[in-house]
């Protein structure tokens, strides 16, 4: 039989070279975190070509310096810090940077403005699960929760005794609310059923609108941490707020006053903390932002029994995390397109 002949399989060139092309001619994007929902992820494959950094820890900045070259957006997150240096690196070509959070203090966005590069940031959809993180963590620190579980594991539990392990109950106290806006009064509406004496709210402007429906008072800075028995802190991080929780502002607490940290570690000076802690000075305090984060290992608040520390948990709901990368993701594709933006930082 005369031998088979076999032929290798004829390419298509002509349809290779129209991908490429097509591929060449896509926007570029880089993100910084490869542990986001690939939901958004693939809004953007669709029409863009996206690069990724592949470990679960942050960008290292040399790399992000590296790899944000000739991008047209940048995809990040309250880890990396975006400044001069990263722009400039980007080039002239990039159009959008879009963080996913709500909270865009690690964007120079005065830098943004100058060259014209629109900002994204994800408001509004962790609301709700930032605020049930905060109630939680008020109820863990007020009833001493994480302190009682220790004493489960580490024999100090003998038998019930009528005043071991007593915390400080919401019924009846005087609740102060530092920021009012869509996070605080969704606190502030879930912390009414354990019905509160008062709530009180501190802000720049008034809300009497917003504040009618949960009967709270607006007060200014001085009179909310002389009297109140729990403080809220759910404001932004500005050069106003930054660590207006200092030694001075401490000392005018009440012994008894628990003070709860879901927005920016910033805010609250923690050497100050530490010592009012420590001395007495305040009963407790529940947080969920420290400075810097992750909390080093060897941090004294971690020696402290009235101080629960979570690592930054507010919005991590699954569908919150998974509509936050969507969004983030649509927020880059309306820049590109020259669209608006599902949420886009005034500049």
């Amino acid at each position: 039989m005369p031998p088979r002949l076999s032929f290798a399989p004829v390419r298509n060139f002509a349809k290779q070279g129209n991908l490429t092309r097509r591929m060449s001619s896509q926007p570029k994007v880089y993100v910084t975190r490869p542990d986001v929902d690939d939901s958004g992820l693939e809004l953007l494959r669709k029409r863009c070509q996206v690069s990724t950094w592949n470990e679960t820890i942050p960008v290292p900045r040399c790399e992000l310096i590296r790899e944000v070259a000739g991008k047209d957006a940048l995809y990040c997150a309250l880890t990396d810090k975006i400044d001069k240096e990263v722009l400039d690196a980007a080039g002239s070509q990039l159009k959008c940077v879009a963080t996913i959070s709500v909270g865009y203090e690690h964007i120079d966005v005065q830098e943004c403005k100058k060259r014209g590069i629109r900002v994204g940031f994800t408001p509004d959809v962790l609301t709700d699960a930032t605020a049930e993180l905060t109630l939680a963590l008020l109820l863990a620190t007020n009833r001493r929760l994480f302190e009682a579980n220790k004493q489960v594991y580490n024999g100090g539990w003998k038998s019930w005794a009528p005043m071991w392990m007593c915390g400080q109950g919401l019924k009846g106290s005087r609740v102060g609310m530092f920021g009012f806006g869509r996070i605080g009064q969704e606190i502030a509406a879930r912390i009414v059923p354990f019905k509160p004496a008062e709530i009180t709210y501190t802000t720049r402007s008034p809300r009497p609108q917003e504040a009618a429906t949960v009967n709270a008072r607006r007060v200014d800075f001085d009179e909310m941490v002389c009297n109140s028995d729990f403080i809220v802190v759910c404001c932004a991080l500005t050069p106003e707020t930054k660590e207006i929780f200092s030694t001075e502002a401490f000392q005018k607490m009440k012994p008894n006053c628990i003070l709860i940290n879901t927005a920016r570690g910033g805010v609250v000076d923690q050497k100050a903390l530490y010592e009012a802690l420590k001395n007495k000075q305040i009963l407790a305090a529940g947080l969920d932002v420290t400075t810097p984060e992750p909390l080093p290992l060897d941090d004294p608040l971690l020696k402290l029994d009235n101080v629960v520390i979570l690592p930054h948990i507010g919005s991590a709901d699954i569908e919150t995390r998974k509509e936050m990368s969507r969004i983030t993701a649509r927020n880059i594709l309306a820049a590109l397109a020259g669209d608006k933006m599902d949420a886009e930082v005034k500049l």
